[in-house]
């Protein structure tokens, strides 16, 4: 099957996510609203978000169109997409126990997005840098580490050994993981240099995700957006305390 993504073309955004797990599989897709030609880039996507037909139309983006179903959310896109695509267990309690994982890393997403937009995603950040500096220390000092000492207590309870978060296989937890990791490091080198080193497992998952070899070629290609400041891991210098 021929996935098609849609989702803004110029961030890593929640898209990310998706696209780590298609790269990972190996997976036939596009990128629609990134491509040229007929029926691609952000005409595309709008229409989609706009199509008066669908009875179940998706909020926002990302949205994942596979043959004639239209799935919207980046938690319910990877939990259809990880038996598809050989990223979640055979078993069913394997299979809920990975997508709490992954909605426990949405949570962690969320945070780390409102660190630099506390008041109002339609604000500029310098319409609410005050609160966001405000809201910085408490979360480097307490979320940052909470967030990742649960994931360093998974790995660590893991039957199968703490390679990876469920079972003795990649998922797209994993995935998820060495995003999250990825954004902070860009977005808080400072404070990431200091609580990193007290979370080893993940740390060793992170660096694991990464040497993958169609991960490695995925964060060497052009098909892997930058990250920026218009995205969720944003660097402002000033809330790296």
């Amino acid at each position: 099957m021929r996935y098609e993504l849609y989702y803004w073309p110029s961030i890593q955004g929640r898209g990310e996510f998706i696209r780590l797990a298609l790269e990972e599989a190996g997976a036939d897709y596009v990128d629609v609203a990134r491509k040229t030609g007929k029926g691609m880039g952000m005409p595309a996507l709008m229409a989609m978000l706009q199509n008066q037909a669908q009875t179940r139309p998706p909020f926002a983006p990302p949205i994942l169109k596979a043959g004639d179903r239209v799935i919207a959310q980046t938690a319910n896109i990877l939990f259809f997409l990880g038996p598809r695509l050989k990223l979640a267990p055979a078993d069913e309690a394997d299979q809920l126990w990975t997508h709490q994982l992954q909605l426990t890393i949405a949570d962690f997403v969320d945070e780390a997005h409102d660190l630099h937009h506390p008041i109002a995603s339609s604000l500029y950040y310098e319409d609410q840098k005050t609160e966001a500096l405000r809201r910085s220390a408490p979360f480097i000092a307490e979320r940052i580490p909470k967030f990742l000492a649960y994931f360093e207590r998974v790995l660590a309870r893991n039957p199968a050994g703490d390679r990876y978060l469920v079972g003795d296989a990649l998922t797209y937890a994993d995935l998820s993981l060495f995003q999250v990791m990825a954004g902070l490091r860009y977005a808080l080198p400072r404070a990431m240099k200091r609580i990193a080193p007290n979370h080893p497992r993940v740390v060793a998952l992170a660096t694991r995700v990464a040497r993958r070899t169609r991960i490695a070629a995925y964060l060497k290609s052009k098909r892997r957006i930058a990250f920026n400041e218009q995205g969720i891991f944003r660097h402002y210098p000033e809330l790296d305390r």
